[in-house]
């Protein structure tokens, strides 16, 4: 491995070359970027005036709900709202039922262009971290060690920098490199391999060919025999239909006008959901409409707080499939709308 880590914290950029034996070179950057060949690997690291921080309590700590719902928490703290930027989070310690994290955030043009100047001289980096940032969070999680040394980060030798930029590579406090900006270059090379074992497929194909023609014919006498007693059965089930073109699409057709007659019968019971629903009332949620059919439940409603939503989600998961909120917006009384849809615990719903 031969990694180039562009460090951004200067007024010309500069990158430690570093190698698998331990090996680690340093050179300015001034006018021309060194040429990507050589290099395995790219690593790219802001500075925290690119940066911006945000604290935010939420009751949950699961990375992927995180993602789901910062969005909607950041969007009105942001200039431009949260389309203008890319985040990353850094747990943090909170108190009971509650959980602190870090957001980290830049703006979208500005990481692109930064991408873009090392994209000219052949650098794809795979990460995007910060140096000043890994060097305040340190090995603390408290919220108020870690703003007091982003608001007065400590001076760092370039023994420091290069230190800490080794251990970037192996685990980086934060990855920027998210969403349009997603690291692709190893997933392009797994590809580009796919493709290559499509093509050994194919000849593989080819040398079987013969056999398959071989089989086919066998195949076709045996069809021909099948087809003759699927005609006989056919007649026997529907003796006055006279013009058969398709046993098999004509069986289904009546299969499916028997279905279609037994739904125009067949309703739906709600009182089981309706009585699920009123365990897991909660103050402040309330459902104004719901929509029950044999495979769908909707159920509108508004409440306090996106935290609401999501507390309303996972109760629901409880005893319903696929549980997914579909639509939150701010209703003109400072309250939160929401529609959030699933599907039966055990199957369509009957009577």
């Amino acid at each position: 491995m031969k990694a180039a880590f562009f460090d951004l914290s200067g007024e010309e950029p500069t990158i430690y070359t570093i190698e698998q034996n331990g090996h680690t070179s340093v050179s300015g950057v001034a006018v021309n970027m060194p040429a990507s060949e050589g290099y395995t690997e790219s690593y790219l690291s802001l500075p925290l005036s690119m940066l911006n921080f945000r604290v935010l309590d939420l009751p949950f700590s699961d990375e992927k709900k995180l993602r789901e719902l910062l969005p909607f928490e950041i969007d009105g703290l942001i200039l431009g709202g949260a389309e203008t930027i890319v985040f990353d989070t850094y747990p943090l310690d909170g108190t009971e039922g509650k959980h602190k994290v870090l957001v980290v955030y830049v703006l979208k043009d500005t990481l692109r262009a930064q991408l873009n100047s090392l994209k000219l001289s052949g650098f794809d980096p795979k990460t995007v971290t910060s140096v000043e940032l890994s060097d305040a969070i340190g090995s603390s999680t408290s919220e108020h060690e870690i703003m007091t040394r982003l608001l007065s980060p400590r001076p760092l030798t370039q023994e420091d920098r290069v230190k800490i930029s080794i251990k970037e590579i192996g685990r980086p406090v934060i990855n920027l490199r998210r969403g349009e900006f997603k690291y692709t270059a190893d997933s392009d090379k797994t590809k580009k391999s796919l493709r290559v074992t499509a093509i050994l497929a194919a000849v593989l194909m080819l040398v079987f060919l013969s056999d398959m023609v071989l089989t086919a014919v066998t195949a076709r006498r045996s069809n021909a025999a099948i087809s003759d007693e699927m005609r006989k059965t056919y007649l026997g089930m529907f003796p006055s239909e006279k013009n058969i073109s398709s046993e098999t699409y004509q069986l289904r057709a009546h299969i499916k006008e028997l279905k279609e007659k037994e739904s125009a019968f067949i309703g739906v019971s709600p009182l089981p959901l309706l009585l699920d629903l009123t365990r897991i009332a909660r103050p402040g949620v309330s459902l104004g409409e719901i929509t029950v059919n044999r495979e769908l439940i909707v159920l509108k409603g508004e409440c306090q707080s996106l935290s609401d939503v999501q507390r309303t989600k996972s109760d629901l998961e409880g005893f319903l499939t696929s549980v997914t909120i579909s639509d939150t917006k701010n209703s003109v009384q400072n309250r939160v709308l929401f529609t959030i849809t699933a599907k039966p615990a055990t199957g369509p719903l009957r009577p």
